[in-house]
């Protein structure tokens, strides 16, 4: 198949799964994952995994670009969660040679205003590259400093957040939390239908590893249209990892333990999509 834009997946009825993307085997994993379930789906790249990867931007979203158009499934590339201006300007910049359709500007640390204002800068130069543009309004838990748990978002600052920036897409604060391990997260939902009634974009959910299945079924039927996961994956790869070496501690290749892993992940993505589907 082609690569997929995330403007197309985004939207309807219900919600795409959207997956954040460290190793090249979370990218197989989540793209076998997702054609196993029969569904589409977006892989991402956090600034964070960015620089985990020594700023190495283009070298890991062409193999998650490879990796998306090889699957069996409409499945889009997407830059998540930056914050870094300088690496927002250099996506929209690059874009094009990129191959990527989406970003999202994480400006939700600053004050209200400076959000606004950069927020609406980086999508009007988005848009002029075709890409869709989400950002963050209220900021969501579970990030060490700038996001603060038990922040809610404001319908009625919303949607003048979005009339004023011109985003595609916004993620709010409802309950979730980034970097839960546990699916304990109970999100607001009769916020969430609020939300979509007010907003003319659809309603991205972050730190959806925290919230149980049933909770994220309520969530898409009160208007999510976006579910963002990683720490889920992260933690199916690692027990596996983990399992692996305490039982063999003469292994050197980790072609022996990364398989494990990579279908660990593409198992959670696989059943995540089929309960969702």
């Amino acid at each position: 198949m082609t690569l997929a834009r995330t403007g197309d997946l985004v939207g309807g009825t219900g919600a795409v799964l959207a997956f954040n993307v460290i190793t090249l085997e979370h990218a197989e994993g989540i793209a076998d994952g997702l054609s196993a379930a029969g569904v589409p789906g977006i892989l991402q790249v956090s600034e964070n995994a960015v620089r985990f990867h020594g700023g190495r931007m283009a070298a890991l979203v062409a193999a998650c670009r490879e990796v998306a158009a090889a699957a069996d499934v409409p499945v889009s590339v997407h830059l998540d969660h930056v914050q870094d201006l300088a690496l927002a300007r250099q996506v929209v910049a690059e874009a094009g040679r990129l191959d990527i359709s989406s970003l999202m500007v994480d400006a939700a640390h600053l004050p209200y205003e400076e959000n606004v204002a950069t927020t609406a800068e980086l999508a009007a130069a988005g848009h002029a590259q075709g890409l869709w543009v989400e950002a963050e309004l209220g900021e969501i838990g579970g990030k060490d400093g700038a996001h603060a748990p038990g922040v809610r978002t404001d319908p009625d600052e919303a949607a003048s957040f979005v009339e004023r920036t011109g985003v595609d897409g916004l993620a709010v604060a409802v309950g979730s939390s980034h970097a839960m391990t546990t699916a304990t997260a109970r999100l607001d939902h009769d916020l969430i239908a609020r939300l979509a009634e007010r907003l003319p974009v659809p309603l991205v959910l972050h730190g959806s590893s925290g919230v149980p299945v049933d909770g994220l079924r309520a969530a898409v039927a009160a208007g999510i249209r976006k579910i963002n996961v990683g720490t889920a994956l992260n933690v199916g790869y690692t027990a596996q990892v983990r399992s692996y070496l305490a039982g063999d501690d003469k292994v050197t290749d980790p072609r022996k333990y990364l398989a494990g892993a990579r279908d660990a992940v593409r198992d959670t993505v696989r059943d995540l999509a089929g309960a969702l589907a």
